[in-house]
């Protein structure tokens, strides 16, 4: 999903409609959503059909990345944080340590996508090669697709919950050469004008706003070099668990904000809720709190 940055319009709707909620209606529960800069766009939208149906509701939404909104709920800066990854064992024990209870909901399945320039000469690529140009490894796409240029990678920052999924698949440390982007939209961007580039970004991304695809392509992914090749697009590949980077996207909310939260939780989980997930480009799992 697009960075914190992205949709400045919509973000600065979201603070006036909050600061105006709050002025009517002192009593109104406003609410606080930080974090994963995947799942803010959807964020955004299913809280602005949700307002639709409950004028009084009022939410200022954020993105910055997983570990951002993580740390926001252990500073009390939020009352939900977004995440596409899990929390750690550091993280878990440091609200174990401040008393600060959690209920975590798992609401989408997300596909992280490789995307390369549209004119670039390569359609798939395999799980172990992937792993050696993200590490640096391999540094030329001669031995790869057959023409000499240095291997240009866009990537996100530590704090980014797709930077840590991606690495722990793959089992490398990212190149230090690699670009560290906001978020989405600059990896896109980066990759739309350089030949050489390769970078990774929520799929749903992709497959919600068709311009943010022009001049890209998304990789298709091989787990083994013998195997059939996956999209990160492909339902039945998602449902059936053979794209090999999809993972579940979660929202940790404070237990404490869990009444003033709950109704915004039901809407996700609704017949409407789940429409606007799939419509993003997402897949719909069981939608549990764990």
């Amino acid at each position: 999903m697009k960075s914190r940055h992205a949709h400045p319009i919509r973000s600065m709707l979201y603070i006036i409609g909050l600061l105006t909620s709050m002025a009517c209606t002192p009593k109104s529960p406003a609410i606080k959503m930080k974090g994963s800069d995947t799942e803010v766009n959807l964020a955004v939208t299913l809280a602005e059909k949700y307002t639709v149906e409950a004028p009084e509701f009022s939410i200022a939404i954020s993105g910055g990345g997983s570990g951002l909104g993580i740390t926001s709920l252990l500073n009390g800066q939020a009352d939900i944080a977004n995440s596409s990854r899990p929390l750690s064992a550091e993280e878990v024990e440091q609200f174990k340590q401040q008393n600060i209870e959690l209920r975590t909901i798992v609401f989408a399945e997300d596909a992280t996508a490789f995307i390369v320039h549209d004119a670039f000469p390569l359609e798939e690529i395999d799980v172990a090669t992937l792993a050696k140009i993200l590490s640096g490894e391999i540094k030329n796409w001669s031995t790869i697709a057959g023409i000499n240029l240095p291997i240009n990678i866009y990537g996100r920052q530590s704090s980014s919950g797709t930077h840590s999924f991606i690495k722990k698949k793959l089992k490398i440390e990212f190149s230090n050469a690699a670009k560290e982007m906001t978020g989405n939209a600059q990896i896109i961007e980066g990759v739309k004008v350089d030949r050489s580039g390769i970078g990774y970004v929520g799929a749903g991304y992709v497959a919600h706003d068709p311009a943010a695809g022009q001049q890209v392509k998304i990789l298709k992914i091989k787990e083994k070099p013998n195997e059939p090749a996956q999209s990160p697009l492909d339902s039945d590949a998602i449902n059936a668990r053979r794209y090999y980077f999809q993972r579940p996207l979660y929202q940790f909310v404070l237990a404490k904000s869990w009444d003033k939260v709950k109704p915004f939780i039901d809407f996700e989980k609704s017949t409407a809720g789940r429409t606007l997930i799939e419509e993003h480009g997402y897949y719909i799992i069981e939608h549990n709190e764990i």
